[in-house]
This record gives structure tokens, C-alpha cells and sequence, in this order.
């Protein structure tokens, strides 16, 4: 005798996706425990000095600039035009120069709001007299009143509060180097500066656009005038790792939808 067999269901792509994921996230995990495993009573490495424009993902800022000026030459005059000094500018003009800039972050917000918002809604719909069917046997046995055919009514109630106290406080030099020098005169500039104390690695990220006008003579610049800054500061390090949840919190955290 032959067996049929009940047809397979076909695996539903989300099913697979999650799969797919959380075989990645094992191995992330794997490959993070390994590596937990061998710095084991080691201090956090440092990272090596890197070319910024080398880094994958890096991309020359584009942004919209005035049409370039031709430079004009006086004869028998000491002044250039363009020129901020008779001398050499010992301030960053070229790509691979240094600034130094103060990063000076004083961020404090509180703010409260809350909104409330009721409604009630009453409708009513009655036939008190139709002709005298309102009287009717059938009307009667039905238990139904003429003057209250519809009656509707509907409440709605919201109350929504929130509150944000932040207040963040950061002070410090680094110097960053010129990426890049854009056609109107601006320079790119990124900086990164690592701190080890102990078993804890601080880390210092800056990055924008500065004019060189900017650039005060002792060739620092107030992170204030940076445009598009990115100023990133965090750590790495045993003080960090206890701070964050565990990788499979975190995608329980991401997959759970309650």
C-alpha cells in the first residue's frame, strides 16, 4: 500500500528572516564571548592611528559653494588678496594640518507638557407616532418603545504627560586634521583622542565644517563654530560592558512586540 504524504507547508519568509537573524546574532554573540574571553585581566587596546579618509564608509562632504574668485596679484605690493597677515599663517589652511578645538558642551533642558483631552457624544432617534403602527400587536409583542428606536452615546478620554530633565556637561581639547579643503576656503576637519584609565578606554570623536576665519591665532577654534559638528563621547571597557544588557536581551528587546 502506498502512503500518501500530507503536502509540506512552505516556510513563510518572516519565519526564515528571523532565523536568519538569530543564527546571526549567535554568532555575533559567539564571536563577542570569544573575544570577552581573551582579554580576560587584559586592558582595553587602544586603536591605531588611522587615516580618517581611509576608513570604509567615509565620504567627501559636498555642500553648495559661491563661484570661485580668480586671485589677483597688485604689483609692487605686499598684500595678497585673500591674505590675513603679512607673514606666513601658521594657522591650519591645508589638508594634514592640526586644529585644536574646544569642545565646550553645556546642554540642559527641562521641559514638562501634558495634554488632556474628553469628549461625550449622544445620539437619539425616535418614531412616536407612524401612522398608528406604533400601536400595532406586533410592535408590542416586540417590546419595542416608538420613541426610542436609536439611541447612541459614545465617551472618549485622553490624558498624556511627559517630562525630560537632561543636562550633560563635557570640556576638553583635541586636535583634529584637515580632511579636506572645500572650494570656498571651509575645512573638513575630524579628530579622535582615546583616554585609558585602568581597564577603561575614553573615547573622544569630532568632526565639521570650520571657516578659517574661525580660527583664532593660536590656532584653536571653539567647538561652537563647527557646522554640521559631530561630537561623540562614550568608552569601552569593563565600566561600559557592565552598563549595557547582554546581546540577548537586546534582541529579545528588538523581536518581542509587547
Amino acid at each position: 500500500m502506498s502512503q500518501h504524504r500530507p503536502p509540506r507547508r512552505p516556510v513563510s519568509r518572516r519565519v526564515l528572516r528571523l532565523a536568519v537573524l538569530a543564527a546571526a546574532c549567535g554568532g555575533l554573540g559567539a564571536c563577542n564571548t570569544v573575544d570577552r574571553l581573551s582579554q580576560i585581566g587584559a586592558r582595553p587596546a587602544l586603536s591605531a592611528i588611522e587615516d580618517p579618509t581611509a576608513q570604509p564608509g567615509y565620504k567627501p562632504v559636498r555642500m553648495p559653494m559661491p563661484d570661485v574668485q580668480p586671485v589677483s596679484y597688485a604689483p609692487n605690493s605686499l598684500w595678497r588678496t585673500g591674505s590675513r597677515a603679512f607673514f606666513k599663517d601658521q594657522r591650519a589652511a591645508r589638508i594634514g594640518d592640526l586644529v585644536t578645538v574646544k569642545v565646550n558642551v553645556t546642554d540642559k533642558a527641562n521641559l514638562n507638557n501634558e495634554t488632556k483631552r474628553s469628549r461625550s457624544n449622544s445620539e437619539g432617534l425616535g418614531l412616536p407616532n407612524a401612522f398608528g403602527l406604533e400601536s400595532s400587536a406586533a410592535v408590542k409583542a416586540a417590546g419595542i418603545s416608538p420613541d426610542k428606536l436609536i439611541t447612541a452615546s459614545s465617551n472618549s478620554s485622553t490624558d498624556g504627560a511627559g517630562s525630560v530633565q537632561r543636562a550633560e556637561t563635557v570640556t576638553t581639547n583635541i586636535a583634529a586634521v584637515v580632511t579636506q579643503v572645500l572650494p570656498n576656503g571651509n575645512l573638513v576637519v575630524e579628530g579622535k583622542q582615546e583616554i585609558r584609565v585602568n581597564f577603561e578606554v575614553r573615547e573622544l570623536i569630532v568632526a565639521g565644517v570650520v571657516r578659517p576665519e574661525d580660527i583664532e591665532s593660536d590656532n584653536t577654534i571653539d567647538s561652537a563654530k563647527i557646522a554640521q559638528a559631530r561630537i561623540a563621547y562614550g568608552g569601552r571597557g569593563q565600566i561600559t560592558d557592565v552598563q549595557q544588557p547582554r546581546y540577548g536581551q537586546q534582541v529579545i528587546d528588538v523581536l518581542l512586540p509587547f
